[in-house]
């Protein structure tokens, strides 16, 4: 027998056979008696149990597959017990993969962990705010949290700046527009003579210093005998980077029929407005309204709009009717005489506050400025609006139909006075007679005569039905039209 290096029990060769030797010996023997026993009956048939107990423990020793010490009992095979040892290397590998992982743990760190450092030292700055900027819409806010407390959620709403037009378009035109202030001696029914002031704008239409206004703008300076700014009235001019230093202004010409009147200012090189198109106009374009709402308190004032509508047919407070810019710009007391100007800083209207739509809130005029170009050249060059026709009567405007009725004369235009050698004083046409038709069209108003009678021009010949009440018959006359033409007192 031999001991291991663990002090183990181990058998050697020769003890393993002899262990099997004796074995097979005690087999025989034992094999011999059971069944020298079986035979004579030894065994009562009445204790099956315990034989059957018996059979299966000899034919587990035939089958038999153990050594069992407690019992020394062996195997019936040629064979009962081998052993097979061999002596195991005392080298392991495992402290060779141990070393592997630990390597590998490692070297994996430090490639994780230089990876790491890359991202967040050069990506993270890159993918930050766009980051930022898709949580921010997700969420609808920035969060921040500082030093590991909590602070409240704060909202930050940027939006970037865009250049609109109107800002240059207001930086464009509004070196050309002026303000205007009138001062005037005025007769009051009530309170006799009083000082009157008032203000408005203006539009520089030449470097030489003419500038287009509304006439009722400069109304109360205007001498209308002589043209001319009256005595007893002042007319003063502001530049828009000249407050401190107005200019005087004198009259070149007016025209009440559309509101329109040129006054002028001594100097050169003022910074004349660009004119448009006002032909080419469409609804729905931008609109830019520029003057002194309020007077020079707010002078170089923008409101903006739209154009809302072309060739509304307006009429004035004189009763002249042409058709205007309808907007929905802001225009307000002050504001008349100043520019309507489009997207290319170019002005298309002149503003009017007398011109408006009653009982509505939001639409102004502005007189289209083709109309007034043709009208402040004519200003300019005549003194006057030239080619306009005349007829040469004034109308009684108390009469109407109820009077006519009442009276048992026909409905028309009765005539109050007849200008001297004009066409109508021609014609035979007297104070008191009644002009029923013109051009053949019943006439009630003197704004429907006056409707047939812009249709034509100086030199044209209209014909006319004459009521005459003190003859009472009604007669045909052929009325030549002469031009429109002012006279004006010399000084």
């Amino acid at each position: 027998m031999i001991f291991d290096e663990n002090n183990n029990y181990r058998l050697n060769k020769d003890d393993i056979n002899n262990l099997n030797n004796s074995a097979k010996e005690y087999t025989n023997i034992y094999n011999s008696s059971y069944s020298s026993n079986w035979s004579s009956n030894s065994y009562r048939s009445e204790d099956s149990a315990s034989n059957d107990s018996r059979t299966n423990f000899y034919k587990s020793l035939n089958a038999g597959s153990a050594y069992n010490s407690g019992s020394n009992n062996y195997k019936g095979s040629t064979v009962y017990y081998s052993e097979s040892y061999s002596k195991k290397n005392k080298k392991s590998k495992k402290g060779f993969n141990l070393f592997q992982l630990i390597l590998v743990a490692v070297l994996s760190s430090i490639l994780g962990g230089g990876v790491v450092f890359a991202a967040f030292q050069f990506l993270a700055p890159v993918i930050q705010p766009e980051f930022s900027s898709t949580f921010n819409k997700v969420t609808g806010q920035n969060v921040s949290a500082t030093g590991g407390t909590n602070t409240a959620t704060t909202y930050k709403i940027e939006i970037e700046k865009s250049d609109s037009p109107i800002v240059w378009i207001a930086k464009k035109v509004s070196p050309s527009i002026v303000g205007i202030k009138v001062s005037a001696r005025v007769q009051s029914f009530f309170f006799g003579e009083q000082n009157a002031e008032g203000e408005g704008s203006g539009i520089i239409i030449r470097e030489d210093g003419y500038i287009l206004t509304n006439y009722h703008v400069i109304q109360n300076a205007y001498d209308a005998n002589t043209n001319k700014v009256a005595k007893n009235a002042t007319i003063e001019v502001y530049l828009w980077d000249q407050k401190d230093k107005p200019y005087k202004a004198e009259i070149v010409g007016v025209d009440w029929k559309t509101d329109l009147a040129v006054i002028k200012i001594e100097g050169k090189g003022f910074p004349a407005a660009e004119l448009g198109d006002s032909d080419k106009l469409e609804v729905g374009e931008l609109a830019v309204a520029i003057g002194n709402p309020g007077g020079l308190e707010y002078m170089g004032s923008v409101t903006a709009g739209i154009i809302s509508g072309l060739d509304r047919t307006v009429q004035t407070e004189s009763g002249y009717e042409f058709k205007l810019i309808q907007t929905d710009a802001a225009i307000n007391p002050g504001n008349s005489g100043g520019a309507l100007v489009n997207s290319e800083g170019k002005v298309i209207g002149v503003n009017s506050i007398k011109i408006v739509a009653t009982g509505f809130e939001g639409i102004g005029f502005a007189i289209p400025i083709n109309t007034a170009r043709e009208i402040f050249e004519d200003l300019i060059e005549h003194r006057y609006v030239t080619g306009r026709p005349l007829i040469g009567i004034q109308a009684n405007p108390n009469f109407n139909s109820r009077i006519a009725r009442a009276n048992g004369v026909p409905d028309g235009v009765l005539v109050a006075s007849v200008v001297p050698f004009s066409g109508a004083y021609n014609a035979g046409i007297k104070e008191g007679d009644i002009i029923t038709k013109c051009q053949g069209q019943p006439v009630t108003t003197l704004d429907e005569l006056n409707k047939i009678k812009d249709q034509y021009k100086p030199g044209d010949v209209l014909e006319m039905e004459i009521y005459r009440h003190s003859e009472r018959k009604t007669f045909t006359v052929q009325v030549v039209l002469s031009e429109d033409k002012p006279t004006f007192d010399e000084e």
